[in-house]
């Protein structure tokens, strides 16, 4: 029973709530720089490179000669899709670079946030009434 009760307050903890989220989030926007990869960027690369296609640059194990990626799969030949692995490289560059900007920028907010001078918290009501006791206490008896 102690292990579940350590599980339940580990896993309920903000951390793991906001790690959580992060995660979800992160996939979302895996599918959304995969898609600017394939269907924004590589078509231009490929069209300056004379229409290459990257995702058809393939190695057939087998020693035949393929038109395709598809049609090698199709035909059961195993494959070492080097295309398909730069295209991956390409899409880890630009997350990599996404997520350094956020960081980035997120590191600039809390510096300038630490940089701003705070103003020191009012004293409570009872500090306030120790004050002036203390200092009622302090002056000579002449003076009260």
């Amino acid at each position: 029973m102690a292990i579940l009760n350590e599980f339940k307050t580990f896993i309920t903890k903000g951390n793991m709530v906001d790690m959580a989220v992060g995660i979800v989030i992160g996939a979302a926007f895996t599918t959304v720089v995969k898609s600017l990869v394939t269907d924004i960027i590589m078509p231009p690369v490929g069209m300056m490179t004379g229409g290459i296609d990257f995702s058809n640059f393939f190695i057939a194990l087998d020693g035949q000669h393929y038109n395709s990626l598809d049609e090698a799969t199709k035909s059961g030949a195993a494959t070492i899709n080097y295309g398909l692995f730069v295209n991956n490289i390409i899409t880890l560059l630009i997350v990599g670079a996404a997520v350094f900007g956020v960081v980035k920028t997120v590191n600039r907010i809390k510096a300038k946030e630490e940089e701003a001078p705070k103003e020191p918290a009012k004293p409570s009501e009872e500090v306030l009434l120790l004050r002036e006791i203390r200092d009622a206490l302090s002056q000579p008896p002449e003076a009260k």
